[in-house]
């Protein structure tokens, strides 16, 4: 994903910081997949 380290310290954090991680990525998966307009629509629905 590009990140080689966290940039917070507490788990609960750093947690949150790759969740954050896994979504963006997920994300530029499906609009790559589906499209920007596809997405879109379907992010409306």
């Amino acid at each position: 994903m590009g990140a080689t380290r966290f940039l917070t310290k507490t788990l609960d954090r750093v947690s949150t910081e790759m969740s954050l991680h896994v979504l963006a990525y997920n994300l530029k998966r499906v609009l790559n997949v589906l499209g920007s307009g596809a997405l879109m629509a379907t992010m409306k629905a």
